[in-house]
């Protein structure tokens, strides 16, 4: 199963971030992909003179045209995507940050809102956006039965494990990771981390340029670094063999071997 991961530096421009997008999905296809991954913040770029209120006038429900284009797109080309979005919210000058699934026939199939919001090294995400309340339960696509996270989600393995332990066979994680002192070391050491203990693949679209490091990633159940993309805009592929996953459960069978009854202090 081929899957297409896309880096890129997004704009502050909806619009032609969408025109981008919709071309990425479009040549993913042409290139036998079935499932195409997007970075967190594909939506536009919000830097940092953007206050609360414009960023949440810029922001859409699930329903609205950016969504509506990227399944359009998607049913025409006869692929999945996964992405995320600025999602409206109740909540005055504050935006979720949603994580969506489309599947081949344009059909909204899964959606989860961050829930670890960006509140560390100088950043405050929760100045802007608000927190989703749930983990979305694993969710069947084409490459397999993935579980969503984004970004910095990834520095809390509780949420990777309960999407393992739920029958995820791949995380999937659009990311948009800031540059800084180590953080390329962290990103790089937490993907893999979070294969190894869960024994899947991860999968991890990120933002590059503007303050974002780039090094999209796709990592094997066992460590391995399949893909990493450095610092180049465009599309790599990946094939996921969901083999591997059963094989490496089996002979690393780190789920099995928990003993949850004496983890509580």
């Amino acid at each position: 199963m081929k899957v297409a991961v896309i880096q890129f530096k997004a704009s502050t421009s909806k619009e032609n971030n969408l025109q981008k997008i919709i071309s990425y999905i479009s040549k993913a296809a042409s290139n036998h992909a079935t499932f195409c991954a997007f970075p967190e913040f594909m939506m536009f770029y919000t830097n940092s003179k953007q206050t609360p209120k414009q960023l949440a006038e810029l922001a859409e429900t699930i329903n609205g045209n950016f969504i509506t284009q990227i399944a359009k797109t998607a049913k025409e080309n006869h692929i999945q995507v996964i992405g995320s979005f600025y999602e409206k919210s109740k909540k005055k000058n504050r935006v979720y940050d949603t994580a969506f699934v489309i599947n081949e026939s344009g059909k909204v199939i899964s959606t989860y809102r961050k829930i670890h919001l960006y509140d560390a090294l100088g950043f405050r995400e929760s100045d802007k956006m608000v927190p989703g309340s749930k983990i979305t339960k694993p969710v069947n696509t084409s490459i397999g039965k993935i579980g969503m996270m984004i970004c910095y989600d990834l520095r809390f393995p509780e949420m990777s494990r309960s999407l393992a332990l739920a029958g995820s066979e791949i995380l999937v994680a659009p990311s948009a990771w800031v540059k800084g002192n180590m953080k390329e070391d962290h990103w790089i050491t937490i993907n893999k981390t979070r294969a190894i203990e869960n024994g899947c693949y991860v999968v991890a679209p990120d933002q590059v340029g503007n303050i974002y490091c780039g090094r999209s990633l796709v990592v094997s159940p066992y460590g391995k670094i399949l893909l990493d993309m450095k610092k180049k805009q465009g599309i790599s592929y990946v094939n996921i063999n969901l083999d591997k996953v059963k094989q490496t459960r089996k002979t690393l069978p780190l789920l099995k071997n928990r003993k949850p009854t004496v983890y509580s202090l």
